[in-house]
Parts: structure tokens; C-alpha cells; sequence
């Protein structure tokens, strides 16, 4: 049976069509359909039915996805154990955050391409959240707080911020002294998110209102600059705005308790070789960082 039957096949089901499959694995939708052919001929039965709409798992095709993916897997870990040390191929698909991951991530990224010419890396930047096993990829860099899930994360490196409003705001609103405060304020938010802040040792769960939303925090920067409102933003983000004047900080006695970065995979035995050799270098480039950062949103 051939290998890059079940790959496709498994891409095919979990993509949801041949369409976006071949799109993830970079071949024509020809060569996928070619594929899928091949291995319903030679297993005897339909994996898929398909429509103008994608394809579905047929009953037995949801049965064989689940042993084909353990056997792309197993496949996986038995070449790398076998590669010379310190080689990797293959393909790495990668999402990141676009606030955060063209100006923090891309150099650790493009560095792990150097080093490594045989391996393919695709990374989607996008600060909306990526489900990683619909979507195919095989990690993602997430940062702010993690949310509960089944995914497997580590951590890679600090992020810290504060609240900022223009000096503007500031004067015709005043600034807000304390939690309960920040419900006569507008907030600059990414969505409906709880702000979180320390009372000493004790964590405080604000929900504030505003009518300013964008899904991108340098558009919430821009807002907070221009006298909108509050913002609750990470300080590699502000620190140039607060040195010049532009912003200044505001509820300082209740600051946000620190954050983090993160690398989150899907949940399995053995993580690839290539995840770990692309967390080690983001934990030593986040170490690099002159302006550890904190994110509005995991």
C-alpha cells in the first residue's frame, strides 16, 4: 500500500475535500484524485463520497482514517529515528498570530528553514483562532493565556502588558483607580474577551464594554493612540507609544499577571522531531527578545 495514498486520503477526510487537500498538500487536485482512486481499487471499497459541496467519510472510511493516520505517524517516527542526526524533511505547516508572529516568530522560522534545506515550512498568520486538526497543521504558536483543551502545549517564553490610554482620554475621562472603575470606560477589545488582573496575589476577572472591536492588535493600539478608550495590550506593542508620550500606562496598582508564549500540537505519542527542534529555537529567540510580550487574546 502505498505511503502517499494514505497521506492524501488522510488530508482528503480531515480537509473535508479534494480541493482544500491538495491545496494543503501542494499538489493538483488531479494527482489527489488520482491518489484516492488507487487505494479505494486496491481496498475493495468506497473511503469517500463525494459531492459538489466536498467529500464525506463513508462508514468505512471513518474506520480506516483513524489506522491510516496512526500508520502516516508511526512512519514518521521510524524515519526520523533513522535520519542523521540533526536532519529534517518533510513538510511543517505552521500557524501563528499575525499581531505577534511576522515581527517575533518569522526570524526563528526563516532560521529553521536555513538550516534544514530540505524541509518545507508553510505558516498562515492570522490572529483568528486556528483549529489545528480540521485544518492540518501540525502546531501553532499561541499567546495570552491558553484556554483548556485537549492540545499538548509548551511554553516558550514570558509575555507581559499593561492598560494604556492617550493622555486625551485621560483628561476627558479620567483614569480609572480601580476593577469596578473600568465599567464607566470604553475598552479597546479584540471581541467579548475578560480582562485579567492582579489584586496583589489574587486574580480579578473584568468583562468591560466598549464599541471599538478589531481582531488585530495593532489596530487596537492605533484606537488607544487616537483617544478611543482603554486597551489592554502587550508591552513590545506599546513601549515605543508609552516612551514618546503617546500612551501612558493606567491602573498600574492592577496590573495583568503574566502570560505566555506557546507552542500547542494535537494530541499523540510521540511529537515530531521537527515541533521540537522548531520549539528549542523559539524558546532560545524569545530569550533574545529586548521587549517580552503580552497578548490580549490566547
Amino acid at each position: 500500500m502505498d505511503l502517499e495514498e494514505l497521506r492524501t486520503f488522510v488530508e482528503v477526510a480531515d480537509a473535508g475535500g479534494v480541493s482544500p487537500a491538495a491545496l494543503r498538500l501542494g499538489v493538483s487536485k488531479s494527482i489527489v484524485s488520482r491518489r484516492l482512486a488507487r487505494l479505494e481499487a486496491e481496498l475493495g471499497v468506497q473511503l469517500l463520497a463525494r459531492s459538489t459541496r466536498g467529500a464525506a467519510l463513508t462508514e468505512a472510511g471513518a474506520t480506516f482514517r483513524n489506522y491510516a493516520a496512526r500508520v502516516c505517524a508511526e512512519i514518521d517516527v521510524a524515519r526520523e529515528t533513522i535520519l542523521p542526526a540533526g536532519d529534517l524533511r518533510g513538510r511543517l505547516r505552521v500557524a501563528a498570530p499575525l499581531t505577534f508572529g511576522p515581527t517575533h516568530f518569522a526570524p526563528a522560522l526563516a532560521e529553521m528553514a536555513r538550516r534544514h534545506p530540505q524541509l518545507h515550512i508553510q505558516t498562515c498568520y492570522s490572529d483568528r483562532f486556528v483549529d489545528l486538526i480540521a485544518e492540518g497543521y501540525d502546531c501553532a504558536i499561541r499567546v495570552g493565556y491558553l484556554q483548556d483543551s485537549n492540545l499538548i502545549a509548551r511554553r516558550i517564553g514570558p509575555i507581559h502588558g499593561k492598560l494604556v490610554a492617550s493622555p486625551d482620554y485621560v483628561k476627558a475621562h479620567g483614569s480609572p483607580e480601580t476593577p469596578e472603575d473600568l465599567v464607566a470606560h470604553q475598552a479597546l477589545m479584540q471581541g467579548t474577551e475578560a480582562w485579567r488582573l492582579l489584586d496583589g496575589d489574587k486574580v480579578i476577572t473584568v468583562r468591560p464594554q466598549g464599541r471599538f472591536k478589531a481582531d488585530n492588535g495593532t489596530a487596537l493600539v492605533a484606537a488607544a493612540a487616537a483617544g478611543l478608550g482603554i486597551a489592554y495590550l502587550p508591552d513590545w506593542l506599546t513601549h515605543e507609544y508609552v516612551a514618546s508620550g503617546t500612551l501612558v500606562p493606567v491602573m498600574t496598582r492592577y496590573p495583568p499577571p503574566p502570560a505566555g508564549a506557546y507552542v500547542v500540537r494535537p494530541p499523540g505519542q510521540h511529537p515530531a522531531r521537527k515541533i521540537r527542534v522548531l520549539t528549542e529555537l523559539l524558546i532560545e529567540y524569545c530569550g533574545r527578545s529586548a521587549h517580552p510580550a503580552r497578548a490580549t487574546a490566547a
